[in-house]
């Protein structure tokens, strides 16, 4: 199996000419440098795509179908604890994620989107975020709050009746 363009291609589904045979891209989505993944871990199968599209959607498989297993994959355990942690719908309670795509006409275009989703999702799991250091406001911006309050409060207060002296 060989990557076209950064896309995998699997049996049947592009054609021989458009294949790229480099042997660093051959079989493998890169998520970072030092992290791929092998094009054996990700079971792809084409589906029928649902909803409306004529007579096309009824005969063409053009919707793909995608299985990762987290647990049984070569992934760094950084990166599989942190996806298992995922509160996303695509992930299975049994650590399988599973992407179907269907809005291209075209199995090669699904094929792409469900791969870019696929690496967009372990690449989120790997941003460690900062940690949130909660601040206190500083003696002035105190000083001029209370101020504005006070002004606040004199405007609110010349706004009621006068009274005759």
């Amino acid at each position: 199996m060989a990557f076209q363009l950064g896309i995998f291609a699997y049996a049947g589904l592009l054609s021989p000419e458009l294949l790229i045979t480099s042997q660093e891209e051959v079989g493998m989505l890169k998520i970072s440098n030092a992290v791929s993944i092998p094009d054996d871990e990700i079971q792809i199968s084409a589906i029928r795509a649902q909803g409306a599209g004529g007579q096309n959607v009824n005969k063409v498989s053009s919707a793909v179908h995608l299985r990762f297993d987290i647990k049984g994959s070569s992934l760094p355990e950084f990166y599989k604890e942190r996806l298992l942690k995922l509160p996303d719908k695509r992930i299975s309670r049994e650590g399988i994620v599973v992407i179907k795509a269907q809005n291209h006409r075209t199995r090669e275009k699904n094929l792409a989107d469900a791969l870019e989703r696929l690496e967009k999702l372990i690449k989120g799991a790997g941003v460690v975020r900062k940690a949130r250091r909660p601040t206190k406001p500083g003696r002035a911006a105190k000083q001029r709050r209370l101020d504005a309050k006070t002004r606040r409060g004199h405007t609110k207060k010349l706004r009621g009746r006068v009274r005759p002296e």
